[in-house]
């Protein structure tokens, strides 16, 4: 099997950059919070280190103004932009997207070089959600580059309200590697990702990458995940549970 592509959010600093790489991440990922304090130089520095370790770097818009997002894309010049606007009402039903893949289409006839991301939701396993990840995968595919399946948030559970991710939640693993095996698109698969699981997720799931995010984060003293600040040791492990999954399924 190929290496698998092992990806770390939420990365908004250069010298958490330069940790991730020298633990051997391969792809870093940053998040730009708002339209309005848009340009954030530590967020660019962590891209150009990345850019030269060879490494991709993705950045994910919490906003979807076109302008504003173009300036950004020239701003930062990530290799990747990931977009991960919620796709599904309360009842699970899909939203309307033309707007959305209309938006991917103007990205990358604008900037060809840059590749594109779309986070796709998935439920939690045996929860009564009928959420329709194949069908949303379908609807994306010609304006995607690559997919990563991601636990669906409930009002609860979400840490920003109209965006998939971030729930600590594990998703369906057997939707999951339904997606794997029926898209011409590559998946990385994200939601509650942890070194304790990452090994039993890869052969479950046999994605082409894998992502965490708050399960790599650093705890306080509540034991309560930071965001924006990884644990080295758990970034290490998360990497070399990983490479053992590789190795089991040659």
């Amino acid at each position: 099997m190929a290496r698998i592509a092992v990806q770390i959010y939420e990365i908004q600093d250069p010298r958490e950059a330069e940790a991730a790489i020298e633990l051997g991440v391969d792809r870093i990922g940053s998040v730009i919070l708002s339209e309005e304090n848009w340009k954030v130089p530590a967020i660019r520095e962590a891209i150009l280190i990345s850019r030269g370790a060879r490494v991709k770097h993705s950045m994910i818009p919490l906003f979807n103004t076109k302008g504003v997002l173009f300036q950004s894309i020239e701003y930062y010049q990530p290799d990747i932009i990931h977009f991960c606007g919620c796709l599904t009402h309360d009842d699970c039903r899909m939203m309307p997207c033309e707007a959305l893949v209309d938006l991917q289409v103007c990205v990358r006839k604008r900037f060809p070089e840059i590749e594109i991301m779309r986070s796709v939701p998935v439920a939690t396993p045996g929860s009564s959600q009928r959420i329709p990840t194949l069908e949303i995968a379908g609807y994306f595919e010609s304006a995607s580059d690559y997919f990563l399946i991601d636990t669906s948030p409930d009002h609860a559970m979400s840490v920003v309200e109209g965006y998939i991710g971030i729930t600590g939640r594990t998703g369906d693993w057997t939707v999951a590697r339904g997606l794997v095996e029926s898209s011409p698109v590559p998946v990385i698969l994200a939601g509650g990702l942890s070194p304790e699981n990452v090994y039993e997720a890869v052969i479950a799931v046999k994605p082409f990458g894998v992502d965490s995010c708050t399960k790599t984060n650093a705890v306080d003293s509540r034991g309560r995940h930071v965001r924006f600040k990884k644990d080295h040791n758990k970034v290490k492990a998360f990497v070399e549970e990983v490479r053992r999954a590789e190795k089991d399924l040659i």
